[in-house]
């Protein structure tokens, strides 16, 4: 259970994020997409009152004095989702005090502008990320909602070697259980220190052509715990051994495609189908690697099958914020612009338990939308890094005009 202060402290961002929502947005585009696979609605008006769509349509009763934003040309689309960040570099650290512009702007570099209203960090110190969450609910930050995961939890004596550099006192926390009940008592402290979800290492890379699997029992023992509080486990699995035990402790995502390809047969994938394993590809962090191309077609075969896939880049981990790279890879896998928005927007808002509310742009349903310059549909996948607004829960997080 949550301890009393998690508790109340989620309960006055939910207030104070109310309070911030009161307002009325108008949205005029060229087309709407209500999903990936409707049918556009052209020459689209969006009415957006506290936080929620409250209309649809070419000819809506449009209130006097609020923001309208126009641009004829744009495709709308529910916010996208991107399953896979990272607040782990210094700059990071105190977002507690930080000037709340300086916190916006460096979330607008790394993913607001990109047209994400909604991340999901895979494993960052919990205090930054959390006070990071607090001032973008209460209205002070600007930026996109948060998911974390606090603390990853590794194989026992086995961090994987590209940590090391962390700062010694965020090394020495990371928990790296050597029981099934000490793997438990680790998940229940990120629950209490506000994670939304778990992260295992289950193939940790401690040296580069090292891989060492997380045991099974210590791994279904967080797997259990986590499901027990409702929560998604991640796992990095990095070659097959790791997406064995992921799929033996019943992981729900691997975070990354298996970098590692030998094994990975079409039964394995049939396998993570039939567990309803989701995948997050994060092709861009395989980009130079010589097996890209197997990376790229067993990530399409996985989908082919039936297997579902999510939006993820690693950004934060890489200091490079361009995600055109990800578009491109997907794009040379053969995903198709439907395929690519629906990792965006209904396979995470579904994985998430979130379809009621976020994925679609409907009425009734959360006011996130992602506004692009030209529709990818027609133009391909590469034309989703031609972000002109994100919004989320009705505020504008990203406005390209006013961008120097």
């Amino acid at each position: 259970m949550k301890s009393i202060g998690v508790i109340v402290g989620s309960l006055l961002m939910l207030f104070l994020g109310a309070s911030a929502e009161g307002q009325t947005l108008v949205i005029e585009v060229g087309k709407v997409y209500a999903s990936p696979d409707a049918k556009p609605l052209s020459a689209a008006t969006i009415l957006i009152r506290d936080g929620k769509i409250a209309a649809i349509g070419r000819h809506i009763a449009v209130p006097t004095d609020v923001n309208i934003l126009r641009c004829a040309q744009c495709a709308a689309f529910a916010g996208f989702w991107n399953t896979h960040v990272h607040f782990m570099e210094p700059k990071w650290g105190d977002a507690a005090k930080l000037p709340a512009g300086q916190l916006s702007n460096q979330l607008r570099e790394m993913l607001t502008r990109s047209g994400f209203a909604t991340v999901v960090d895979t494993g960052s110190d919990p205090h930054a990320t959390t006070a990071l969450r607090q001032r973008i609910e209460s209205g002070e930050v600007t930026g996109p909602r948060i998911y974390t995961a606090g603390l990853p939890l590794f194989p026992p004596n086995a961090l994987p070697y590209y940590v090391r550099d962390l700062p010694p006192e965020l090394l020495s926390s990371l928990p790296q259980p050597k029981t099934p009940a000490e793997a438990a008592e680790a998940v229940q402290r990120n629950i209490a220190a506000g994670g939304d979800i778990s992260k295992l290492f289950t193939g940790s890379i401690v040296a580069p052509n090292q891989i060492v699997p997380m045991p099974v029992d210590i791994a279904h023992a967080a797997v259990t715990t986590a499901h027990s509080h409702h929560q998604l486990v991640f796992s990095h699995a990095t070659n097959l051994p790791g997406v064995q035990v992921a799929l033996s402790a019943g992981v729900d995502v691997l975070a990354h495609a298996p970098e590692v390809t030998d094994g990975l047969s079409d039964d394995l994938l049939r396998q993570m189908t039939q567990h309803r394993m989701t995948v997050i590809p994060t092709l861009k962090l395989f980009s130079k690697d010589s097996n890209i191309g197997t990376i790229r077609e067993r990530m399409k075969h996985f989908h082919d099958m039936g297997g579902a896939l999510m939006f993820g880049t690693d950004t934060g981990f890489l200091i490079d914020y361009d995600v055109g790279e990800e578009y491109r890879q997907l794009e040379l896998a053969g995903f198709s612009p439907k395929d690519v928005l629906a990792m965006l927007t209904t396979v995470p808002a579904r994985r998430f338990g979130v379809d009621r509310q976020e994925g679609r742009v409907e009425v009734g349903m959360n006011g996130d939308l992602t506004v692009l310059g030209g529709d990818p549909i027609a133009l391909g996948s590469r034309a989703m890094t031609d972000v002109r607004y994100t919004i989320r829960r009705g505020k504008v997080v990203y406005d390209a005009s006013a961008t120097p």
